[in-house]
């Protein structure tokens, strides 16, 4: 899988697009939910000018997004 380089802002930005909700910040993080039938899906998202490739692959492995959805966003 291959990931764009992007900022946390981009990265907020497309998961509010896909339905989360910015909850709380603390510092420079943000902390973004989102509420299914099943569950509630937590992300924290740092708000670095460039996300690590390691953080950004987990920050999209927990909603289950993979490559394909998430460049649609």
């Amino acid at each position: 899988m291959r990931l764009p380089q992007i900022s946390g802002r981009t990265l907020i930005k497309k998961l509010q697009h896909a339905g989360f909700i910015a909850t709380r910040q603390q510092g420079s993080h943000i902390r973004l939910e989102k509420r299914t039938d099943e569950k509630t899906i937590k992300l924290t998202v740092p708000l670095h000018d460039t996300l690590k490739k390691g953080t950004l692959h987990r920050i999209l492995k927990d909603p289950e997004l993979d490559q394909d959805n998430f460049d649609k966003l």
